[in-house]
């Protein structure tokens, strides 16, 4: 996030409640995430918390909202070698990592493509930026609009955005099931947030139809859409470009 951000996070108390999504979103993303890794806009730190592994050696969180910032640094305190700052990206902008994740984040930023850009200029060579956005600008609905989102991406939008001296290593949908439950809400119920038990009626018989349908459709049609890059190590003196 490379300017000014102000925003209250309303929603994120009532995704707290989708724990197989979590899951299931976790489990496709985390072979990437390694060694020092920032998660920009952490918010109340509840991804934080599911993608610590082994593979993590340290783990930075920033968060741009002061009282989201509260709340983070509670969540985190008894994770070890895990802190927390406010600000944006800037803030941390002299520290290499190994990994940066955007979380359902990108589409809060109005410079995306410079944002990334930015972030790959901090990762070390062979490390990865990983991005976790909703997908396609026809389910923009008046929920996006209530909690900033500027976009919705897919994959030539996201791909767009690909930083230089990266690589994308690759790019995929989640929740194909979940499409139909987002165009209901943009074309019929229109709400500006969904309550708590419609969360959970998605997260218990939704999402498990998406975990058995999605590898079928190789991955190709969802309301989330992933996006892996690796930064390229450096080339030795003399090799051909």
């Amino acid at each position: 996030m490379t300017g000014a951000f102000e925003y209250q996070g309303r929603e994120l108390d009532i995704f707290a409640h989708a724990a197989r999504w979590k899951r299931y979103w976790v489990s496709r993303v985390i072979q990437w995430v390694r060694g020092d890794v920032l998660e920009v806009g952490a918010g109340l730190g509840a991804n934080t918390l599911l993608l610590q592994s082994s593979a993590v050696r340290s783990w930075h969180c920033l968060e741009p909202d002061p009282e989201l910032g509260v709340r983070l640094h509670a969540a985190i305190a008894d994770l070890p070698a895990t802190s927390a700052s406010t600000g944006t990206i800037r803030t941390v902008a002299e520290h290499r990592f190994d990994s940066i994740l955007y979380l359902d984040v990108l589409e809060h930023i109005q410079a995306d493509r410079d944002e990334l850009s930015m972030a790959a200029s901090m990762l070390r060579p062979g490390g990865h930026l990983i991005v976790l956005s909703p997908a396609h600008q026809f389910l923009f609905s008046e929920f996006d609009a209530s909690i900033g989102h500027h976009r919705r991406y897919n994959r030539n939008s996201l791909q767009a955005c690909s930083p230089p001296d990266c690589r994308l290593e690759v790019m995929f949908y989640l929740d194909c099931a979940g499409v139909l439950l987002s165009l209901a809400n943009r074309l019929l119920l229109r709400q500006r947030m969904p309550t708590v038990r419609q969360i959970q009626a998605w997260d218990m018989y939704v999402v498990p139809i998406s975990q058995i349908v999605d590898p079928v459709l190789k991955y190709r049609v969802g309301k989330t859409v992933v996006g892996v890059w690796t930064r390229r190590r450096d080339r030795p003196a003399g090799t051909d470009t």
